[in-house]
């Protein structure tokens, strides 16, 4: 039986950072990881969604570059091509962040699945069956997700395409039917559309991107369409129909007035969210509670177990609910400080992301509706279209906007649509989290011409309502 301070179950985002930060304070950490280390942010997730994206994005480039005076080229796209680069990437970033580099910081990497036996202790099973207990202090459960399968008449799940194996195809099917207008939903729309694949994009709610500012998404699915995606929302899929060859038969009835839609795919993927990996771990033995959405667990991390905690997709925590590897990596950090530091760590809610469309839609804190609720009549917005940017008139990228919220005149949420959206939402965050008036912003030079000077741009507004109201303080001679 070997002893442990902290045995981690999933080397995905959150495991290896919190088995080498636990590793780097001098503890003893075995991580244990069944499949590849590198979770499904590296291996069904960002990277590879994000090797597509890029490749698509020079498609579209050379198709429209006669906007800025150049002659514009249709794209000769090998898919095959794409694809074998999105897996080099994949190997790369493998290589470099892989169980060496956790093994040379101290962590012990075991392979095999693993089980709590108790709130102490690991049974870890390796691939030639043998098994070992791991005796252990704390354990931190991050064994993430896996696609979602809607109940759909006909769904075969072994002749549907999902995130685990959209990637290690050789290529795409000429035509797809996307279930699921989520952020890899709509990612993947467009993408592969650039990529001179047929889409038809099924959401069953009436907007795409739920739960993001609705005017922003109302603009973004507009320029998804003009490029040629097919969006039905308010979909119902009655049923699917998967032929010998591999094609599909898709029937649903969309919209407000019940349409009835039956189309002819190459293939079907599904991107309709995630389930949490909780079955076979031994949490019924151990003691640890858990529903279908996750594992329960507090705003530390830990379960009903004081010994157990959880982090990432794993958990029920609405928090984290769009899954999300920078959320998984924080609170699977915030929990090993909280095992072995004396007192409470803060708990930071704070949590930006981002949907890497073309342009690409940021958001943070409360959308303008929710504040609203949270806060009537002190609930505010300020708004700058990016046609006021001088760097959006220059890349001829100017359908956009920079939404900020704020409640009592402090900033609460704000909504990026713009390329480098990403980007841009980190000072926002910031600004959420301590509070800061849109105003005080202004203080901060902005590089020109940049699109995040959009944001000094808005606090200068609001900086000069704010003296329009105080004029009358003017000292006169």
């Amino acid at each position: 039986m070997a002893e442990y301070d902290l045995v981690v179950v999933g080397l995905g985002a959150g495991g290896r950072t919190a088995a080498e930060f636990a590793a780097g304070l001098g503890l003893r950490v075995a991580a244990v990881e069944r499949a590849r280390p590198g979770g499904s942010s590296l291996w069904t997730g960002s990277v590879p969604s994000k090797a597509i994206v890029a490749s698509a994005n020079v498609a579209h480039t050379m198709r429209t570059a006669h906007r800025l005076g150049i002659t514009a080229v249709k794209p000769v796209i090998d898919l095959a091509t794409v694809w074998r680069r999105t897996r080099a990437v994949q190997a790369e970033i493998a290589a470099a962040d892989g169980p060496r580099r956790s093994t040379e910081m101290g962590v012990t990497v075991l392979f095999g699945s693993a089980r709590l036996a108790t709130a102490t202790s690991v049974v870890v099973t390796a691939p030639d069956g043998s098994e070992q207990v791991l005796d252990t202090k704390f354990v931190l459960l991050c064994t993430g997700s896996r696609p979602a399968l809607p109940r759909i008449e006909g769904l075969d799940p072994e002749r549907c395409l999902t995130s685990d194996n959209l990637f290690v195809q050789d290529a795409p099917p000429p035509s797809l039917a996307i279930i699921g207008g989520g952020p890899l939903g709509t990612e993947m729309a467009q993408a592969l559309h650039r990529l001179g694949v047929t889409i038809t994009l099924f959401e069953r709610l009436p907007m795409l991107l739920a739960g993001e500012e609705p005017a922003l998404v109302e603009r973004l699915t507009d320029a998804l369409v003009a490029e040629g995606v097919r969006i039905h929302c308010s979909a119902d899929i009655r049923a699917i129909d998967h032929h010998p060859d591999g094609t599909a038969t898709v029937q649903a009835i969309t919209g407000d007035v019940g349409e009835r839609v039956t189309i002819e795919v190459g293939g079907v993927l599904v991107a309709a969210g995630r389930t949490p990996n909780v079955h076979g771990l031994g949490l019924d033995e151990a003691g640890v509670s858990y529903t279908d959405a996750g594992i329960l667990v507090d705003d530390r991390g830990r379960t009903d177990q004081r010994t157990v905690y959880a982090a990432g997709d794993v958990t029920a925590d609405p928090a984290i609910a769009r899954r999300l590897a920078t959320a998984a990596a924080f609170n699977a950090v915030q929990a090993v400080r909280d095992m072995f530091f004396p007192g409470r760590s803060n708990v930071d809610r704070t949590m930006p992301w981002c949907t890497f469309t073309d342009p690409e839609l940021a958001r943070v804190g409360l959308t303008v509706a929710e504040a609203e609720e949270l806060h009537g009549t002190d609930a505010d917005a300020w708004q700058l279209e990016l046609p006021r940017l001088d760097r959006a008139r220059t890349d001829g990228c100017t359908d956009g906007s920079i939404v900020i919220v704020t409640a009592k005149s402090r900033i609460v949420g704000a909504h990026v649509l713009a390329p480098g959206a990403g980007e841009i939402i980190h000072e926002l965050a910031l600004a959420v989290r301590e509070g800061l008036r849109v105003d005080e912003l202004a203080g901060l030079v902005h590089t020109y011409p940049t699109y995040a000077s959009g944001v000094g741009q808005l606090a200068v507004d609001a900086a000069f309502e704010k003296a329009q109201r105080l004029k009358w303080m003017i000292k006169k001679r």
